[in-house]
């Protein structure tokens, strides 16, 4: 009985090994698109992020306001919240929103509220440790002109091991002088998977 058992143990440890080593990795293009679950991904939000960026700063109101105030508006990213069926990192998402905006040229960025809180405690630190030639002062912050906030949902159809997702992203870009929306972008992304298990 003893070496039945040894034996059969010996027969695990061999098929563990062997699952083991049979593990691939393997380094592809962080542009590259590849669907393995249907579920929102990297290129999701990378490819929403720079189309409805792109349509943001192509229309009326970037160039009235720069006709108005003869300089480049400042905007920050407000709450993007995750009314999907699905956990989708919302931080990477911003990122990518925040990236197309600052690399477009066309407007100033601000800081979120998380990070001047962050840069307001540093500040007040060089008020008493800086010297006056190297700190900065207080109250001298670029405030916000627009705030960008939207909305990711998803509408998710299933039939045995089909499924259609429905992906539709809402972004405002609203005037904080006089709560004006002065752009509405909407992208929408529909995937059919098969093969796909019964829960989301």
């Amino acid at each position: 009985m003893m070496t039945v058992l040894k034996r059969l143990s010996v027969a695990l440890m061999v098929g563990l090994m062997l699952t083991a080593c049979g593990k691939k990795v393997e380094r592809i293009g962080t542009d590259e698109v590849r669907d393995l679950s249907g579920r929102w991904n990297d290129t999701d939000s990378r490819l929403v992020s720079e189309e409805m960026i792109d349509d943001v700063l192509s229309r009326a109101w970037l160039g009235d306001f720069t006709r108005q105030r003869n300089t480049d508006p400042a905007v920050i990213v407000g709450e993007i919240r995750n009314l999907s069926h699905e956990h989708i990192n919302m931080q990477t998402f911003v990122s990518d929103m925040e990236r197309a905006l600052i690399n477009s040229g066309k407007v100033s960025f601000v800081a979120s509220s998380q990070e001047r809180k962050d840069i307001r405690a540093e500040r007040s630190d060089q008020d008493i440790n800086a010297s006056e030639e190297t700190r900065s002062a207080m109250g001298k912050e670029r405030g916000a002109d627009f705030m960008l906030k939207g909305t990711i949902s998803t509408i998710l159809d299933s039939e045995g091991k089909q499924q259609v997702r429905f992906y539709q992203v809402d972004l405002n870009l609203i005037s904080l002088a006089d709560n004006r929306k002065v752009w509405v972008g909407q992208k929408k992304i529909k995937k059919f998977v098969t093969g796909a298990k019964a829960r989301p």
